[in-house]
């Protein structure tokens, strides 16, 4: 936590007071800018998810069909729309179909310090599993190797150097089960955050499938 304070704080100190904004290095052509499309965070593909002893039997399921769905190596069809207004960067969302059933979602955002991608398992047509993989750049991704020397800096924006969090979301039934944080002690979460969760989990699967429908 301590570690990310800083990283904001420097974050704030970078684009106020040295004026390195996004909206001058777009503007300016001598300060070449990083496409968003050029650095993205990997989907899951082919993976297993990781061993958990808690709640086990439960979660064998979710994880079994976690491991189904990265496996299919053909899918019958491929969708994708454009997520607008979320992030200055906008995004993008992705379905994956096999035998006209929606098996996968997998959403994209990129902003000009980070990016998440956020993947949505279904089971039976509900959800099932939640993947979120937030990354926190080491630098605001207009900020390049000129930026850096010039503000005698020791980094420019390096997408490798970017601090990684990833959160497992279970769901048993449609309702959350259980999180896995890499970033927290292992404790349960309580059941307060546990409720919002499952709600805002919930609320952005629901855009998600709406936004599929629009023309």
């Amino acid at each position: 936590m301590k570690n990310k304070c800083l990283q904001i704080s420097l974050m704030i100190l970078l684009t106020s007071h040295l004026g390195y904004a996004a909206k001058f290095f777009h503007q300016n052509s001598e300060f070449p800018v990083i496409k968003k499309d050029t650095v993205r965070i990997k989907e899951s593909l082919n993976e297993e998810d990781i061993a958990n002893e808690y709640m086990k039997d439960r979660l064998k399921p979710i994880q079994a069909n976690f491991k189904r769905i990265n496996s299919i190596a053909k899918w019958t069809s491929i969708k994708k729309k454009s997520i607008e207004g979320e992030s200055a960067e906008g995004g993008e969302a992705t379905y994956y179909y096999k035998n006209n059933r929606l098996e996968k979602i997998m959403a994209r955002h990129y902003g000009e310090t980070g990016q998440s991608l956020i993947e949505y398992y279904l089971l039976n047509g509900k959800l099932s599993f939640v993947f979120e993989k937030d990354y926190q750049y080491n630098r605001p991704l207009f900020y390049d190797a000129k930026a850096m020397k010039e503000n005698n800096d020791t980094e420019a924006f390096d997408f490798e150097k970017s601090e990684i969090t990833e959160t497992r979301n279970y769901f048993e039934g449609g309702s959350l089960l259980h999180i896995v944080n890499s970033q927290d002690c292992g404790a349960p979460f309580s059941r307060n955050y546990m409720k919002e969760q499952d709600k805002s989990l919930k609320d952005d699967f629901k855009r998600l499938l709406k936004l599929e429908k629009e023309k």
